[in-house]
Formats: C-alpha cells, sequence, structure tokens
C-alpha cells in the first residue's frame, strides 16, 4: 500500500514539528557554550525585533507594490510573491534559534528571495491569468461607459465677522 500524498505531507510536517524545536535547542545550547548566554539572549531580542519590523515593513510594501502593478494592469504575482517571503522570513526571524533565524534571513536577503520566487512561480499559469486580467480591463475601460451623477449647486463662503 502506497500512502495518501496528504497523509505523507503531514507526517512529515509533523515530524518537522517536533524535531525543529530540539535542534534549535540543540544549536541555542552549543552556540551559547561557545559565545556566552548573554550574546545568545542579545541575540534572540535582536531577531525578534527584525522579524517584527519584517513583518510590518512586508505589509505595507507588499500594498504599494501590489497597488503599483494593478495600475499598470499586470496581476501583481510576483509583488504577492515576494510579501509572502517577507511575512515568512519575519516570522522565522520571530521564532527564537539559530536554524529559523538563517532561515529566516534566506527568505529575506534579496539574491535568496528572487531565487525563492522563481522557484514558486515555476507551476503557476501565469500567462492565462495576464491575459484574462489584462482583457477584463479593457473591457471596462473601452466597452462599458459609466455615467457619473452630477449634483450641480451653487454655494456661498461667509467668514465669521
Amino acid at each position: 500500500m502506497t500512502a495518501q500524498p496528504e497523509r505523507w505531507f503531514m507526517q512529515v510536517f509533523l515530524w518537522f514539528f517536533l524535531l525543529l524545536p530540539l535542534l534549535e535547542l540543540y544549536v541555542l545550547i552549543k552556540v551559547g557554550s561557545e559565545i556566552g548566554a548573554l550574546s545568545v539572549v542579545l541575540w534572540i531580542i535582536f531577531s525578534a525585533i527584525a522579524g517584527v519590523l519584517c513583518i510590518r515593513v512586508a505589509g505595507v510594501a507588499t500594498a504599494l507594490a501590489v497597488r503599483e502593478r494593478m495600475a499598470r494592469g499586470e496581476v501583481p504575482d510576483d509583488a504577492m510573491l515576494t510579501g509572502l517571503l517577507w511575512v515568512i522570513g519575519g516570522v522565522l526571524l520571530f521564532i527564537p534559534g539559530f536554524v529559523s533565524d538563517a532561515a529566516g534571513l534566506i527568505c529575506i536577503l534579496p539574491a535568496t528571495r528572487y531565487w525563492l520566487v522563481r522557484r514558486m512561480r515555476r507551476g503557476m499559469p501565469q500567462a492565462d491569468i495576464r491575459a484574462e486580467y489584462s482583457h477584463t480591463r479593457s473591457q471596462e475601460s473601452h466597452g462599458r461607459r459609466r455615467e457619473a451623477h452630477i449634483i450641480e449647486g451653487e454655494f456661498e463662503r461667509k467668514d465669521d465677522e
């Protein structure tokens, strides 16, 4: 009998969640014995602050990038994937430990982030999405005219004397 793909994924995910904290604890103890406990605590605090900042910046930067791409009539797939990697990297930096910090830095550094975005895009059907989105935009802007509701009136400004 072969295992279902969903079941296999859940088993790997469970083992990952069980073994990652043990690995983090082992690495923290080893590094702490080499560089000192105070340095490790400061590193954990610094990486947590950096993680929160990455999450906050990712939200604003992603929203602006998505808005800009949509204004040009493009599907904002790259901007959303980049924002997703910033958030994942921020969460990994927020988790105390050196292994998760290394994984978070991989998500945040520009060269590795670009590589990850390319890898994530391999399975996405981009040409079909772009064609539909461009067609819909052009149809709405050229084919249908919405009537504007204009209310005419007069006003008079009276300053307090």
